[in-house]
């Protein structure tokens, strides 16, 4: 068991993890930073197989949620209720860290009082094979390097937040996150609109354990990233709003918007080009997917780097096509928002809200409601 009260709260979600948490916890294990000064708390998300188990062999507590999961943000918020210490690193549990992870982050948080939150990137290493799962991980890793210093979001997978800050502004928001999406990137956006300081420190590493898919790819750049960061920038109107063009962001540039643009109206202008046979068409749209191309060469010749010519031919390919995904999502999620408003949960959530009762697990909160926290007589029944 740690001291009283640890410098670092650690705080881990697992839903069905037994394949990556023995390695996940082995390494943290080693870390650098004296064991006295951080706890462990890994909050089982309704695992079916052993995760809380083999959590209970490293943690210095594991919180077990019982029934459905509910998404990393609602375990991660349950964790945070339970934390002693001054700062929270949040760590998913497909991720290594190194020996210095985190002695690095609470370096920078004990000598750096002005900043609020601190959050690392993936290495350059990643350890599932595959061209998908080496795109995905690298072109992770390059995005962060290219971004270091101030930042306006904010990135769960390693990412360290002081405890007051994150109560302040309301955690993660459980309401309208129920599975893995962008929790963390509105939790940052939150942060910022507070006034709080985030950094980015992409020395900071860890190694990512996940393998991807190509099906696993499309279906998180659309359902869980596209989708709802399109219908969170459009409800806050800073989809198209100059705000967002001058925002530092790691998902709103105006190169990556431009960029988006020139792949789909190559594509669009390739596609009309192929019945008639028309050139000067088929000229226009592959000069526009060219324009893309030159443009990202300082990632493609990263990728060419790390893996070589073929890997960087498929990961150019990769990239259009991550293009493809986030233009049909934004206008989908732009639409969702407009006409259809805020995602909701499922009714009996809702209605277990509104009733506003104490409960275990607890219901998930609506951010938009202010609670009064509720009486429970002896017999466990809430009050008013």
């Amino acid at each position: 068991m740690t001291p009283e009260r640890p410098y670092l709260s650690i705080v881990v979600p697992v839903k069905n993890g037994e394949a990556v948490l023995p390695i996940m916890l082995g390494k943290l294990s080693l870390s650098e930073l004296p064991r006295e000064s951080w706890e462990l708390i890994v909050v089982d998300d309704g695992s079916t197989d052993d995760s809380a188990a083999i959590a209970s062999e490293y943690a210095d507590l594991v919180i077990r949620l019982p029934g459905r999961s509910r998404g990393p943000g609602y375990a991660r918020n349950r964790g945070v209720e339970r934390a002693r210490g001054e700062c929270v690193l949040f760590l998913d549990a497909d991720v290594v860290v190194r020996p210095d992870t985190l002695s690095r982050i609470a370096a920078t948080m004990s000598s750096r009082p002005d900043v609020d939150a601190v959050f690392g990137a993936y290495c350059d290493e990643p350890a599932a094979a595959g061209v998908v799962s080496q795109y995905r991980n690298l072109l992770h890793h390059y995005t962060h390097d290219q971004e270091p210093g101030d930042a306006q979001t904010f990135w769960a997978g390693c990412g360290c937040v002081r405890r007051a800050v994150f109560m302040i502004v309301g955690m993660y928001d459980e309401w309208r996150f129920s599975r893995a999406q962008i929790e963390d990137v509105e939790l940052g956006y939150r942060m910022s609109a507070h006034g709080y300081h985030i950094l980015l420190r992409p020395e900071i590493q860890v190694t990512h354990l996940k393998r991807w898919t190509f099906r696993g790819m499309l279906k998180a750049d659309f359902m869980d990233r596209g989708v709802p960061w399109a219908r969170l920038l459009a409800e806050q109107r800073a989809l198209l709003g100059p705000a967002a063009l001058k925002a530092k962001t790691l998902s709103l540039r105006a190169k990556e918007k431009s960029n988006t643009f020139f792949v789909c109206l190559g594509m669009l202008l390739l596609a009309l080009s192929l019945p008639p046979k028309n050139h000067v068409m088929a000229m226009l749209g592959a000069v526009s997917l060219l324009i893309v191309v030159l443009r990202g060469m300082p990632l493609y010749s990263f990728f060419y780097r790390k893996r070589g010519l073929p890997f960087a031919i498929c990961g150019v390919v990769l990239h259009m096509i991550y293009y493809l995904t986030a233009a049909v999502s934004v206008v989908w999620g732009a639409f969702l928002a407009l006409l259809v408003g805020e995602p909701k949960p499922d009714p009996a959530v809702e209605a277990f809200s509104e009733l506003n009762l104490a409960a275990w697990p607890p219901v998930p909160r609506d951010p938009n409601k202010q609670w009064v926290k509720p009486t429970v007589t002896k017999s466990g029944a809430a009050g008013p």
